[in-house]
């Protein structure tokens, strides 16, 4: 007798599905040429969003501030500011990629940039249960304590084809959830163009992205030049949105493939004498 797992695979239930071009037929047009985001909703787990920021027109399209009491941890879904100016710098990263995506600020971190794993878990559990497509986690936690949560949690996003993007430490430290093999783990590069990515054979860092002396918006209006990894991470995340914005219904494990496909050190991208320099030594 067939145990439940196996039901999937019955002849009944069997799903059919629309399979990826060939690596190298994968272009840049075929993966998100004419996307706006439109329609595609994007957490960004952070210090809050500034809505007023020209670099967010189109504003935030929800909230969720999440803060602990003695007595548990309170959510509260009505409009709040960016306390450091990390989440709209993030937001607006991503914005610059997808102008018609929905950004969710789901506030986590404090003044100090500085908040509880606790909090930082229960933000990413409401964005998971609350229908986001793609999550950008300019964030993590070294604790261990919070290493099995997390895990539970990038699971559950994978299941439900949601896209959890994440920041490696700045560190040589490890960083949960981003070395988690179903996250899209992202460190920088100094490489002065927004779809310049590269794709790391030997992870757990799989991607890298502009993160090194990046403009991006800051709080009240400004804007201000800045480097780290959570500044690479909306880039990706960016990219993703309008992979995601194109072809509805995608996984994350295919869109990892796509990425692969198009980062700009993969061989069929790259000029051909590079690829025969390589070869030859």
């Amino acid at each position: 007798m067939n145990s439940s797992w196996s039901k999937p695979f019955t002849t009944t239930n069997l799903q059919y599905f629309h399979t990826l071009p060939a690596i190298e037929d994968i272009t840049p047009d075929w993966a998100w040429g004419g996307s706006t985001g439109k329609g595609i909703k994007v957490a960004v787990i952070d210090s809050g969003v500034d809505a007023s920021h020209p670099a967010l027109s189109g504003g935030v399209n929800g909230y969720m501030a999440i803060r602990e009491r003695p007595d548990g941890l309170i959510y509260d879904t009505e409009p709040h500011e960016d306390d450091y100016g990390h989440g709209t710098a993030c937001a607006g990263i991503i914005r610059s990629f997808a102008p018609e995506c929905e950004i969710y600020s789901v506030k986590v971190l404090g003044p100090a940039l500085a908040g509880r794993g606790s909090i930082f878990t229960a933000g990413l559990r409401w964005a998971i249960e609350n229908g986001m497509h793609i999550c950008n986690l300019s964030l993590g936690t070294p604790k261990k304590d919070f290493l099995a949560p997390l895990h539970e949690l990038a699971d559950l996003a994978y299941f439900r084809n949601i896209m959890l993007v994440a920041s490696a430490n700045n560190m040589t430290l490890p960083l949960f959830p981003s070395i988690f093999a179903s996250v899209f783990s992202v460190a920088s590069h100094d490489i002065n163009d927004p779809y310049v990515f590269y794709y790391n054979p030997s992870p757990p860092v799989e991607f890298g992205a502009l993160g090194i002396n990046v403009r991006v918006p800051w709080l009240n209006g400004s804007w201000t030049t800045t480097t780290g990894n959570s500044f690479a991470t909306p880039h990706i995340a960016g990219i993703i949105t309008l992979i995601v914005g194109k072809h509805h219904g995608i996984t994350p494990f295919q869109v990892k493939t796509i990425l692969h496909a198009l980062s700009s050190n993969t061989a069929h991208t790259m000029p051909t004498d590079r690829v025969q320099a390589q070869k030859d030594g």
